[in-house]
């Protein structure tokens, strides 16, 4: 029987790291070792616990996620990288692709997209596992860059859920999905299906309004970790 492969999830937001060990928890084949909060927190796991893959947040408290990466090389760690990260930064996935990031996952992501990403690591490892020529190499580094299946659920789009994604960050206090709906220009039923799945994947959270009268709303906020760049 194939040993799992060992993924330590480096995350300081505590909702978005449990949510990150549920989903590779999910994946046949993957298994969550441990999560650390900080780059620290981080070393010290790794000084005692076998892994074979980081699942990296770029933002830690403490250190810079690249940061982090290369002082783990210059240690001798040789797990790999999936770096997560809301940043859309082309230097940054240049530099690390020399520091062992296989992978990206933008913020805000379900669980699809991260399944995805692991499955095709999986493949990557299998492959280079058994290469023995520069074909064979080739092969094994196209199934990390093969184009990925559309990550959302149907009927939804990346480009409105940017937007609901904005109309959140814009407003602290929370909205309701009648105020979403109209500060983006869509209908509240549809406000409604993208604000419960940010919900669904730690982006946002959402609390009871009561009124004078009738039955209460239900008021959408986005979460801190996202205003920190995540």
């Amino acid at each position: 029987m194939t040993e799992a492969i060992r993924v330590l999830v480096v995350e300081d937001d505590p909702v978005a790291a449990a949510a990150h060990i549920l989903y590779v928890g999910r994946v046949p084949g993957f298994t969550a070792v441990g999560k650390a909060q900080t780059g620290a927190e981080a070393r010290r796991l790794l000084e005692r616990t076998p892994v074979d893959l980081l699942l990296l947040d770029l933002h830690l408290p403490d250190v810079h996620g690249l940061k982090l990466a290369r002082s783990l090389r210059a240690a001798g760690h040789h797990a790999d990288v999936i770096a997560v990260t809301s940043a859309r930064d082309l230097a940054v996935v240049r530099e690390g692709v020399s520091l062992g990031v296989v992978q990206y996952v933008l913020k805000p992501f379900t669980f699809a997209t991260l399944r995805d990403r692991l499955v095709r690591y999986a493949e990557y490892r299998a492959t280079v596992g058994e290469a023995s020529g520069q074909d064979e190499v080739d092969r094994a580094l196209a199934t990390l860059r093969a184009p990925a299946p559309s990550a959302l659920p149907k009927g939804l789009s990346a480009p409105t859920l940017e937007r609901v994604t904005g109309a959140l960050r814009d407003r602290g206090t929370g909205l309701t999905a009648a105020g979403v709906a109209e500060t983006v220009g869509i209908s509240r039923i549809t406000a409604r299906r993208y604000l419960e799945h940010l919900v669904e994947t730690g982006r946002a959270e959402r609390h009871p309004q009561y009124g004078q009268v009738g039955r209460p709303e239900l008021v959408y906020r986005w979460v801190r970790r996202a205003e920190r760049g995540h």
